[in-house]
């Protein structure tokens, strides 16, 4: 009796392998990569619309870091030119505060003016007035007391050269105003509408109470001391003659200098004005450039990117909520590949990888946007555009990291999903 040789495992059968090896499906890469791209092609509104939360988030993660770095660069070069050039003086009295209201000598301007690195200098102070003292326009106007807004200061020229103020009409008082003790007066843009004077051509006048002053300049604008711009400044040697030394507050001195030498002109100020009691004043200098522009940036920074991380995980939930929609749409055809021996590790790479391409596109698409942002802002205020290249190379990524984590809970319900319950709806 002959037997029928037995059929040895993985021996061929109808030209096949007949083992488990055989059976078992397989999903090649590039076959993965096909799926994901018909399936995001299959519905491109839906995938432009979800790919635009990612857009949006990782534009605006461009845009900020770019504008923060390139503000930061202005704020650096604007405290150079303005801060860094800075040195105030505080007349504090020392131990004779009390007998010494005025510590600062008749000669401070020159005194300070020869120091190596001065560029301008000035004493000032505010005058206290009282409420029979109200500064008005007209000596007819009713007073009621002094304007909390319009201030009087006392300042010599070199305040207002200082300040680094820029006159709309007329100019500011002189040395030959000071030494004569001249009635006249510098107004504020501010002051000067609050008080009525918009032209210099009629020689108007304002009164500190009874006292008049003749109006020689209007200040439009300073880079320092802001407050001028609300105030009447007069001579320093006026107000000493008019109200005397200064009571409400001590004087104070401002000196701009050339970069680099403000640190060396703070240390000698104090000296320079008074060898004999260089206790009596508190040079102030300009505060280390570097760590007020790494506070600033790092407050800009800290505020910006909160403001991006917002978008990001908005984009993040709306590709996972799409995903997920998608997944449910799906549900038959999710079946029928299960029934032909996909597996569900298969399902779950091919959701994946949609919602990963989807982020990617978004991150693509974002750092442009976002690049382009920060150069047409920059090119619009006149500015040197400042983006880091590793920005630029991570932006790409973390949107294909956001669309992954966005499709990892519709993949993993998409590969739960059985045969015979998906072949049922």
């Amino acid at each position: 009796m002959t037997t029928a040789p037995r059929r040895r495992k993985g021996a061929l059968k109808g030209g096949q392998y007949d083992s488990a090896e055989s059976r078992r499906s397989r999903l090649a890469p590039q076959d993965l990569l096909a799926e994901a791209t018909a399936g995001i092609l299959q519905r491109p509104a839906r995938s432009v619309l979800t790919a635009l939360g990612t857009v949006l988030g990782v534009g605006a993660f461009i845009a900020v870091l770019g504008l923060t770095g390139t503000a930061a660069s202005q704020i650096d070069t604007r405290f150079n030119k303005l801060t860094a050039t800075e040195v105030g003086v505080e007349d504090t009295g020392g131990k004779d505060a009390a007998r010494v209201p005025l510590s600062f000598p008749p000669d401070a301007d020159a005194r300070i003016g020869g120091l190596n690195g001065v560029e301008a200098v000035g004493v000032y102070w505010r005058v206290r007035l009282g409420r029979e003292d109200a500064v008005r326009s007209s000596p007819l106007a009713a007073s009621g007391g002094a304007d909390a807004q319009t201030q009087v200061i006392a300042a010599s020229p070199g305040v207002i050269a200082a300040a680094n103020s820029r006159f709309g009409q007329g100019r500011s008082f002189d040395g030959f105003h000071e030494t004569h003790h001249q009635q006249v007066a510098v107004l504020g843009k501010a002051a000067a509408a609050r008080l009525g004077i918009t032209t210099l051509r009629t020689h108007p006048a304002v009164f500190v109470g009874d006292v008049p002053f003749t109006v020689i300049g209007i200040v439009d604008d300073v880079d320092r001391k802001p407050e001028l711009l609300m105030s009447v400044m007069v001579p320093r040697t006026t107000a000493e003659l008019v109200w005397g030394p200064p009571t409400d507050s001590r004087a104070r001195m401002l000196i701009s200098t050339r970069l680099g030498a403000a640190t060396q002109v703070a240390h000698e100020a104090a000296v320079a004005l008074r060898p004999d009691h260089p206790d009596y004043f508190n040079a102030v200098p300009p505060p280390d450039p570097r760590t007020l522009r790494t506070a600033v940036s790092g407050d800009l920074n800290q505020l910006f990117l909160l403001l991006a991380a917002v978008c990001l995980v908005i984009g993040a939930v709306g590709i996972a909520n799409t995903t997920l929609v998608a997944v449910m749409e799906r549900t038959g055809e999710i079946g029928l590949r299960r029934a032909l021996g996909a597996r569900g590790r298969h399902i779950t790479g091919q959701f994946l990888t949609e919602s990963a391409a989807l982020g990617l596109i978004g991150g693509l698409v974002g750092t442009s946007l976002g690049t382009a942002t920060v150069v047409s802002v920059s090119a619009f205020r006149e500015w040197t555009p400042v983006v880091d290249p590793m920005t630029l190379a991570a932006a790409p990524v973390l949107g294909l990291a956001t669309g992954l984590l966005a499709g990892l809970y519709p993949a993993w319900r998409a590969s739960r999903i059985t045969p015979a319950e998906a072949l049922r709806r």
